[in-house]
């Protein structure tokens, strides 16, 4: 009996509720009040609220750092240069429209960090919406249709309604980054998508170009994800690095660049100098 009643005390005791430590009331009177009212949306609106830094009031922006300002083109295609000892080298062609011009210059005082916004390909007025009319007035250029922001270390030396030349930001030689949306090819199958094997297709083989097994049956019961299957394929931006610069044509108005870049000929590209950590760009 004894030893029963011992075991029976244990039980209530660990099943007993531990006592749960809130904040203090001095500390946190308000957050205390409103957490025993309704705990979950208390709960809620610490989780959703934005991370700040400790020196100001910005929201800390989670961005890539670039090696400097770039510049956004249009793909024209690609053909052969012949360099002058007869080595053919391909390149794709990229064409700058008007456009290029500092449209913003963000600095932490102002918006947390530094970047400067870039406008490109000039457009009519009816072609955008008041708010970015608004927004490209207010800097004194004309209307464009294509903004993106390049973060920077410093900022010093723009201004808004600033014409950025390309001969003043690259050489031939030099080694960029080119990012664009590739081409789309829609719904594929898991051999185009992923490069799956197909199976025979003879000998009375009845599984030719099908996925085949996605899984274990009873264990675990589920497709795991990230299972490559047949889906979506192209149409997403991607960024070839280290390109490097074979041509600038001054007359033409286009830079040749070695190999291929995202997208089909018209489509617009963002070019940056290549990010090179420990030589442009810090290692952390």
């Amino acid at each position: 009996m004894a030893v029963n009643a011992s075991l029976s005390c244990i039980r209530l005791h660990n099943l007993s509720p531990k006592p749960q430590h809130f904040p203090s009331r001095s500390s946190s009177s308000s957050l205390y009040s409103s957490f025993t009212q309704n705990p979950l949306q208390t709960h809620l609106q610490l989780r959703l609220q934005p991370i700040r830094s400790a020196k100001s009031n910005f929201p800390v922006i989670q961005m890539t750092m670039e090696a400097g300002v770039g510049v956004m083109g249009t793909k024209l295609g690609m053909m052969s240069y012949f360099e002058p000892d007869g080595k053919v080298v391909p390149v794709t062609v990229v064409g700058f429209r008007e456009g290029n011009i500092v449209t913003q210059v963000k600095t932490e005082a102002t918006d947390g960090y530094n970047a400067v916004q870039v406008g490109y390909r000039r457009v009519r007025d009816r072609k955008l919406t008041k708010p970015e009319m608004g927004h490209l007035e207010k800097a004194g250029t004309i209307p464009m249709r294509h903004l993106q922001e390049f973060r920077l270390v410093a900022v010093d030396g723009f201004e808004p309604n600033q014409k950025l030349v390309l001969e003043e930001l690259f050489n031939e030689g030099d080694l960029v980054d080119v990012s664009g949306t590739t081409i789309g090819k829609g719904f594929q199958g898991g051999i185009k998508r992923h490069n799956f094997k197909r199976g025979p297709m003879t000998h009375g083989s009845k599984s030719h170009r099908a996925l085949g097994s996605i899984g274990a049956g009873t264990t675990p019961g589920r497709v795991y994800k990230g299972k490559k299957m047949p889906g979506r394929m192209g149409g997403t931006k991607t960024k070839i690095r280290k390109l490097k610069i074979v041509k600038i044509d001054n007359d033409l108005r286009v830079v040749m660049i070695k190999g291929a870049v995202p997208g089909k000929p018209g489509n617009l590209l963002r070019i940056t100098p290549a990010k090179i950590v420990g030589k442009n760009i810090p290692k952390n």
